[in-house]
């Protein structure tokens, strides 16, 4: 299976005082690559109402060492771990050619804005998400996401 790639800029602001990536950044590093994952590619390939309704029901991340400004963007990998009847798992890496800086999940629930209330992934959308399914080794605990 495929993992969706996304390259998110390095910004000074993004720099706390300890002259590292402030670890809130990270989290933005994360919603950009789903954003261009469900919203841009998902409406391109027909999983269109991804775009309309997803509330992110957990977030869970490990830091696996210090991110400093550069002028090189820095990958996020993004991949399915797990598909429900009304949610579904993200895992990532925020990485380079060398090192993971690091890893994360996020529950995904699908959400109708019209009704006010979680609802079942369509076809289209179990479709779309499982050209990105990689299961996880449940094994593995619930710190390791990659």
């Amino acid at each position: 299976m495929a993992r969706h790639i996304y390259h998110a800029a390095v910004r000074w602001s993004d720099m706390d005082a300890y002259r590292h990536v402030n670890n809130v950044q990270y989290l933005r590093y994360l919603e950009e690559a789903r954003v261009d994952m469900m919203f841009t590619l998902g409406q391109r390939e027909g999983a269109k109402t991804l775009s309309e309704g997803v509330v992110i029901a957990r977030h869970e991340i490990d830091y696996k060492r210090p991110l400093v400004w550069r002028a090189e963007p820095v990958r996020v990998e993004t991949w399915v771990t797990r598909i429900g009847a009304a949610r579904f798992t993200l895992a990532y890496e925020i990485r380079d050619d060398e090192q993971v800086y690091a890893t994360a999940l996020s529950v995904l629930v699908p959400y109708s804005l019209v009704e006010q209330r979680p609802r079942r992934l369509t076809e289209d959308e179990r479709t779309y998400l499982d050209r990105f399914l990689e299961p996880r080794d449940e094994s593995a605990g619930r710190s390791a996401p990659a």
